[in-house]
């Protein structure tokens, strides 16, 4: 089976079956085994003076380990047993149910008009104080999560799969989480968090772009917004912190 067929398999598995709920209670989910040893490596590497360096080595071992792991399953697997599963193990990297039944959870109670269960639903999945919010504001909030983590849950680890198969997905996964943790420009990560987070523009910049079109198209328009808006990033740069910790609740959920 070509990379694009498999592809095109693990997107149809996750969408139809997501990560089994049950096996989140067993064992957690990949990302929360990556969050662990991110988290231990903010409390032991970052000290000054040296932080700079001390994130960039936490970044290269996410890369070399992430990788280094998608390397080991494909070698072991084969056949066609092996074939399936890798699909089963790569949409552990995708998270397009887990998005969907998320930003369901919020749009359910706000077409019925139940505005503190949207904003419960909501306070899940963005970083925000959700409590002042009406019903534009929770469906503006939602909405962006939805763009965003159309991006670095759907669009960026589907192209690295496409392009370097397990190993490539897996060390663009542990990135992007440690970039949602770790990448943040308060005092405690502007330093260690700077490789994370440099790192994840670099692999995100075109899978960024693709989503952006994918968008476009999806909706009919929008083409004159996504060029004016497109260097609102840098503008926003430092603001950034409150998305970031949104998505970072979204990853313990998958997002």
């Amino acid at each position: 089976m070509d990379r694009p067929e498999q592809l095109l398999a693990v997107l149809i598995v996750e969408a139809a079956l997501g990560y089994p709920a049950w096996l989140l209670a067993r064992i957690g989910h990949p990302v929360m085994w990556v969050g662990r040893m991110i988290a231990a490596m903010d409390r032991h590497w970052n000290r000054a003076p040296h932080a700079r360096a001390t994130g960039v080595l936490a970044a290269l071992v996410l890369v070399v380990t992430g990788g280094a792991a998608g390397l080991v399953i494909e070698r072991l697997a084969s056949g066609w047993s092996g074939m399936i599963a890798i699909i089963l193990i790569a949409t552990a990297g995708l998270a397009q149910r887990s998005l969907h039944d998320h930003v369901a959870a919020v749009i359910r109670p706000l077409a019925a008009g139940d505005l503190d269960a949207a904003r419960l639903a909501l306070s899940g999945i963005v970083g925000r104080d959700t409590a002042a919010l009406d019903t534009s504001g929770i469906a503006a909030a939602a909405t962006e999560t939805l763009a965003e983590s159309f991006c670095d849950g759907i669009v960026a680890p589907a192209f690295w799969f496409l392009i370097l198969g397990l190993p490539g997905l897996f060390a663009f996964k542990a990135i992007s989480t440690a970039d949602s943790m770790i990448g943040h420009l308060d005092a405690r990560y502007r330093q260690f968090g700077w490789a994370s987070a440099r790192l994840d523009d670099v692999l995100n910049w075109l899978p960024a772009r693709i989503a952006g079109m994918l968008i476009c198209f999806a909706g009919g328009g929008g083409w004159r917004i996504l060029r004016r808006d497109a260097g609102a990033q840098r503008r926003m740069a430092g603001k950034r912190d409150g998305g970031r910790a949104g998505r970072k609740a979204g990853r313990r959920r998958g997002l």
